[in-house]
């Protein structure tokens, strides 16, 4: 019996000994993400696609009273768009289901206005279910953009389109299976046809939707789903008060549940926001939303994809990304190209981590555990993280290279699941002995990327400067990325300086490292007017259109000119004298 009475003492002891030793996680610090807004930032990166009636009319809006047998895309193959958008590394597809004109690319039961009584599939078609299928196909999630706005519906503005717009809702939310976003857009208001009146209604957005109400339908029939407007109403999702493709270099993830949102708070974030509203980049890969032929040379580079990845991404947002479908139904093969060279370019700057396996140092952790130790940032594990005591919102991490190693590029990730802490930080080499800043930042969030000059270094330090409360770092990265390079032609000209031209002329134009028999992609300009035997007017010999509004003539000014870009006017009214021009100066 008294051996028995030790082992019972020793036990007891043994777990009093344990819990001394033990070390909390940090407390949840300010408004977190939900899971929903958890699973959405980590896609990163998804397709919008545009594809109406206005896709047929060369139009950015329908006006509401377009034909509706003008839709017949007769090569449309939404496992086409879906193989494009998982070879390019998205995770996603939002379609806009319906826009402004209110034409519906589903057979929807409570309009004549949709693809049931257009020609394509004999009346029979439903772009919204073969685009399901095919994002179920590749592994995709399916998203919905459905304008609340519509030009053709005879109600808008009245409180009759409200049961209209979530009786479509509804649809779109019960026929399709899972729905990862539902995209709202704010244009609203305006002329319109609405149903033969042709005239124009304004509304009152933050009354006449009853956003409260169609939130509640909403959640109560994709609970998993998150809800992006654009900041007049609170969804889970905020727009960035750009479609230029980035967000602000501070960039909190943070707005208030109520009040008034301005441009700033859409574009930075609201450090004391007492709500998670995290910021997604919407852009398109052509100048617009819609396919207009004139932008198939206009597609944007890799260099300048780069950019908005860098800008978006590698800011704490996500980046959504539109591809225009073209009359036939498909992806362009420019658009197709574009996304493929961005997405190889992305993976081959990435690819390798070299602070992956280093030694790692912190001027603080957190209970001295290892649990939360300054090797947890480089683990590959998103769930494990640095931390400090709770005291301390100013620290660094450093991590040893073991030889000279070559990088610019450097990714670091909070564990937001506990809040957005960080308000500044820095990161520094170690060159040559002596340590030298490469960069500093203010927010960091889910993932930020710094871009710097190409270093050679022995170790890198991160700097916390500041903190709302202790950091939570859960990864960094260090990467030596790759110039986005494309092969040069061999009888290029190289550009020495200004030169002449006669007719008609189309540039092709292409920076070239000799250093490393690189090039950067392919730029194109065409020009239709020459420069050579240009002659300045009087104003007189434009007597006869002078004041007309429709054209605006600028004045003839002498200055030093470097570089002359023709542009074409319009003659919109038909009516008067062609063959003039008016053209864009860039003084030296």
């Amino acid at each position: 019996m008294r051996l028995l009475h030790v082992r019972i003492i020793l036990t007891v002891s043994a777990f009093w000994l344990l819990g001394c030793n033990r070390t909390e996680a940090p407390l949840p610090f300010g408004p977190v993400p939900s899971e929903n807004q958890m699973n959405w930032q980590e896609m990163e990166y998804y397709a919008f696609v545009h594809f109406s009636l206005n896709t047929y009319t060369d139009q950015p809006w329908g006006f509401g009273n377009e034909d509706v047998n003008l839709f017949n895309p007769t090569r449309l193959d939404c496992r086409q768009w879906a193989r494009v958008c998982k070879e390019a590394g998205m995770k996603g597809i939002i379609l806009t289901a319906k826009h402004h004109c209110g034409f519906c690319l589903w057979p929807s039961e409570y309009t004549e206005y949709s693809v049931k009584n257009a020609p394509w599939r004999d009346g029979k078609g439903d772009v919204v279910r073969e685009l399901a299928d095919a994002c179920r196909e590749y592994g995709l999630k399916l998203g919905i953009y459905l304008s609340p706005w519509d030009r053709n519906h005879p109600d808008y503005g009245r409180p009759g389109y409200i049961t209209y717009f979530r009786n479509q809702l509804t649809e779109l939310l019960t026929r399709y299976g899972p729905v990862f976003e539902v995209w709202f857009d704010g244009a609203n208001g305006g002329s319109g046809y609405y149903g033969g009146a042709n005239e124009t209604r304004t509304i009152d957005r933050k009354v006449y939707y009853d956003w409260g109400n169609t939130y509640s339908l909403i959640r109560g029939l994709q609970p998993h789903m998150v809800i992006w407007n654009d900041g007049g109403d609170r969804g889970d999702l905020r727009w960035v008060g750009t479609e230029a493709g980035f967000v602000g270099e501070t960039n909190w993830s943070l707005l208030n549940a109520t009040g008034e949102v301005e441009w700033a708070m859409l574009h930075y974030g609201l450090e004391t926001g007492d709500s998670w509203v995290p910021a997604e980049v919407n852009t398109s890969i052509r100048p617009e939303w819609f396919y207009h032929p004139g932008e198939d040379a206009k597609v944007k580079s890799v260099p300048q994809l780069m950019d908005t990845y860098y800008n978006s991404i590698g800011r704490n947002g996500s980046l959504l990304l539109n591809f225009p479908i073209m009359p036939n139904g498909l992806i362009h093969e420019n658009d197709e190209k574009a996304a493929l060279d961005f997405a190889g370019a992305v993976k081959e700057a990435f690819a390798v981590n070299l602070a992956v396996k280093k030694k790692t140092v912190a001027s603080n952790t957190r209970g001295n555990s290892k649990k939360f130790g300054p090797a947890k940032a480089i683990d590959n594990d998103k769930d494990t993280y640095w931390a400090t005591d709770d005291e301390v919102i100013n620290a660094s991490l450093t991590i040893d290279l073991g030889q000279p190693t070559t990088f610019n590029r450097f990714l670091v990730q909070e564990y937001i699941r506990l809040g957005q802490r960080v308000k500044s930080f820095t990161i520094e080499a170690l060159v040559d002995g002596k340590w030298k800043e490469l960069a500093k930042a203010t927010t960091i969030g889910y993932k930020r990327v710094l871009r710097f000059p190409t270093v050679t270094a022995t170790r890198l330090r991160l700097n916390i400067t500041d903190s709302k409360s202790c950091p939570v770092i859960s990864n960094i990265g260090i990467y030596n990325a790759p110039q986005v390079l494309d092969p040069p032609s061999v009888n290029s000209k190289k550009y020495a300086g200004p030169f002449q031209i006669a007719g008609k002329l189309v540039i092709r134009a292409i920076a070239f490292d000799p250093a490393n028999g690189k090039s950067s992609p392919e730029r194109r300009e065409e020009f239709d007017i020459p420069r050579k035997d240009w002659k300045l007017v009087d104003q007189g010999e434009f007597s006869n259109i002078k004041n007309n509004p429709v054209w605006q003539l600028k004045r003839f000014t002498p200055v030093k000119a470097r570089y002359m870009k023709p542009r074409a006017l319009s003659n919109t009214q038909g009516d008067h004298e062609t063959g003039y021009a008016e053209v864009d100066l860039i003084t030296g």
